[in-house]
């Protein structure tokens, strides 16, 4: 049996890179989608029957925060240790127990332990794949698939968005993560399945033992000084800072300050879900073709031409042009940076090099949030948080544009 798979993925290897690209987006659907997100949709549900109150929703996002924080810089430093294939895998089935564990957990402060550890297994899944792809993915069609894994988080909302109303209306909150949990469980099968015949287990600890000690002898010290390494870290904190806080304070900014209906606040998060979960792919296809550098600059001139139409001209239906644009570059960020670490760097160079991206994104994330909230009590609006948003937004389209052209290494 395992010849016949062995023989299936070395004979295609058009087939090998699309299950292992489907695959990785499952997973980012699974840890990304699947949890925070998933706890946001049933909170009401779940404090009417634990009877915690929103100061506890608030630590439990903060502690997933951290999770995310401590998982990367975890995976950075185990996938040259165990391979990258073997952290991924075990992540998700990770991710997978703690989905199933959940429900039975009847003391909140078990499910924030819980929900804490699964923000960190987004992370380390999330870490390895750009190492993973470098493996079974051509060098000019890397773009497209790191796009596509990059909006794996929309496939989990959106399935969320079916699960969620189906088992709330039976009052059964428990279900919804059952549900989940279990589909988790057949990506992790499947994955698993996928990555030994594509041989992402075989030789993954040989080569990155081998990677670590031929970076040892060329000086990784003074590669970790290259300037556009510095340069993708300054991008991640700037990304973290700027395009979390433009979602996480839109809603509050379109009802209480804008006085738009729930109802059009909640259409314009459902145009972000819907167009991101093509967004990552179809930018990711455009970016092998005309670089990712100017695909990175037209996501971050998005973002800012969104910034100040809800600052300029924040009324009628234009704020839902303000959505669209952000969708059109938010999930494609996700996927544009890691592409272009794969192709100006590779093995174990580009798994450290992501894994310090993401804490730096993760860290960006914290700070702006923070910022922004006190930006909006001091200033008693959200047009202050939105204007520096812009120019962050801005900054980053100009630091693009000095990235030194990607080529395959």
């Amino acid at each position: 049996m395992h010849a016949l798979i062995l023989d299936k993925f070395r004979s295609s290897p058009t087939f090998t890179a699309v299950s292992v690209a489907a695959f990785l987006t499952s997973f980012v659907a699974a840890t990304y989608g699947f949890g925070i997100y998933l706890f946001a949709q049933l909170v009401p549900d779940m404090r009417a029957e634990l009877g915690f109150d929103y100061s506890t929703v608030g630590m439990i996002t903060a502690l997933g925060q951290c999770g995310f924080l401590a998982f990367a810089v975890a995976g950075g430093w185990l996938t040259p240790k165990i391979g990258g294939g073997r952290l991924v895998i075990g992540s998700a089935a990770v991710c997978a127990v703690c989905l199933l564990s959940i429900p039975f957990a009847n003391n909140i402060w078990i499910i924030s332990g819980l929900l804490t550890i699964l923000a960190g297994t987004a992370a380390s899944v999330y870490v390895p794949m750009v190492e993973l792809v470098a493996k079974v993915v051509p060098f000019e069609h890397r773009g497209k698939v790191l796009g596509l894994v990059s909006s794996g988080t929309s496939y989990g909302v959106f399935l969320n968005s079916f699960l969620v109303p189906m088992f709330i209306a039976s009052d059964n909150w428990r279900g919804a993560w059952i549900s989940v949990g279990l589909v988790t469980v057949v990506a992790v099968a499947g994955g698993a399945l996928t990555f030994y015949g594509a041989g992402l287990f075989d030789n993954d600890r040989q080569a990155a033992f081998a990677d670590t000690r031929s970076e040892t002898r060329s000086s990784a010290v003074g590669k970790f000084n290259t300037p556009w390494i510095w340069m993708i870290c300054a991008m991640t904190f700037l990304n973290g800072a700027s395009t979390l806080p433009f979602q996480n304070y839109l809603s509050p900014y379109l009802r209480e300050e804008l006085n738009f209906s729930v109802e059009f606040a909640a259409s314009v998060w459902g145009a972000i879900g819907l167009i991101g979960m093509f967004a990552g792919f179809a930018v990711g296809w455009l970016s092998d073709r005309i670089g990712i550098r100017i695909a990175l600059i037209a996501c971050y001139s998005c973002v800012t031409a969104a910034a100040l139409i809800l600052i300029f001209m924040p009324y009628n239906s234009l704020p839902m042009v303000a959505g669209v644009l952000f969708a059109i570059a938010f999930y494609p960020i996700f996927g544009l940076i890691p592409a272009y670490v794969s192709k100006v760097s590779n093995g174990t160079l580009a798994t450290r090099v992501f894994a310090i991206a993401n804490v730096t994104q993760g860290i960006g994330g914290v700070i702006g949030n923070y910022a922004a909230g006190a930006i909006k009590s001091s200033s008693g609006s959200f047009v202050a948080v939105y204007i520096s948003i812009s120019i962050i937004a801005a900054v980053l389209a100009l630091i693009s544009m000095l990235l030194p052209v990607e080529k395959e290494t």
